[in-house]
């Protein structure tokens, strides 16, 4: 057992003390293998939607301590990664990292790449200590250890980025062809390959935007600004509903939209089929917010407070019809 390694992913260590132990990782073979293992299997751990309740993390993290002083590394891990296969978790998590790429010198070289299926969201919270939150039917790729240079990861879907700050790698992510730049910063990516656009909205900081080929008309935007870009176009403009983005807390917040772009929304985030029968109904709008743990039968309940409709629901294919 690493004592150190221990304390990392239960982040008990300060950030100098994070920094001191993954440089010691990049220079020795053993202690970097310990390192990948517990970062599969914390990894898999962490994958549930209590993930937002730390308390609750660090005492699913006790556990798991508890249990690999009792049992052989390897039994374990396969365990965990068969449960995680196939319980409710519904998590698919793909790490391209055998016995064998262990053994490899360069660790920033192993890519994991993480896709959370409709109806589920999901933190993760990166080797350099970048915290990332991903939406329903989003993919991750990312690299287990973080090189000397750009620190660099892939989106496709939405996800919301809090940026550890580095001034000597900055941070990059790429969305189709859409490339951000950051060092230390909040934002939003939306880049579902369905939409015709990729929108990146910038909370705090500053943030580098600019397509993958065009990195010298990269434009600047400043807290509280987004860019959609759609073609050969790029739209800069002020965020219209902050309250958006609460979507990684578990609160789905909508401001005047229609209610056709709502239900296919609320088809991602639950995982269900909304058949509209009555083309006016889309094109109605609505302002409100609910929580995730309300469920879908509750919040058509109270969308039908405001707008009159019937719904039908086929409770075997999980499908609502509204007339």
């Amino acid at each position: 057992m690493d004592e150190q390694i221990e304390k990392y992913f239960g982040k008990e260590l300060t950030v100098p003390e994070r920094r001191s132990l993954l440089q010691s990782i990049t220079s020795d073979p053993e202690r970097k293998k310990l390192y990948i293992k517990y970062k599969n299997i914390s990894g898999l751990l962490s994958v549930s939607d209590k993930l937002d309740d730390r308390e609750e993390s660090r005492r699913g993290y006790g556990r798991f301590l508890g249990r690999l002083k009792r049992r052989k590394m390897y039994r374990l891990a396969g365990r965990y990664m068969c449960a995680a296969a196939v319980c409710a978790l519904l998590v698919t998590v793909t790490y391209r990292l055998t016995l064998r790429s262990l053994d490899k010198p360069a660790a920033a070289e192993m890519t994991n790449t993480l896709y959370v299926p409709a109806g589920q969201r999901v933190k993760v919270t990166l080797q350099d200590g970048t915290d990332v939150w991903l939406n329903a039917k989003t993919t991750l790729s990312y690299p287990t250890v973080f090189g000397d240079g750009e620190r660099h990861v892939r989106v496709e879907g939405e996800a919301f980025f809090d940026i550890a700050e580095d001034a000597e790698r900055p941070f990059t992510v790429s969305a189709r062809n859409i490339k951000m730049k950051a060092l230390g910063t909040g934002f939003n990516v939306y880049s579902y390959p369905n939409e015709p656009f990729v929108r990146v909205s910038l909370i705090e900081g500053k943030l580098n935007v600019y397509r993958t080929d065009a990195e010298a008309e990269a434009i600047m935007l400043n807290a509280g600004e987004e860019i959609t870009a759609e073609g050969e176009r790029m739209t800069r403009k002020a965020i219209a509903h902050a309250d958006y983005f609460f979507w990684k807390d578990g609160i789905y917040s909508f401001h005047n939209e229609m209610l056709g772009d709502m239900l296919k929304k609320l088809e991602l985030y639950y995982d269900v089929k909304i058949v509209v029968e009555d083309p006016s109904i889309s094109r109605w709008e609505y302002t409100g917010k609910f929580r995730q743990r309300e469920g879908i039968d509750e919040i058509i309940r109270m969308i039908r407070k405001i707008h009159r409709f019937k719904v039908e629901k086929d409770e075997e294919n999980n499908i609502f019809t509204l007339k």
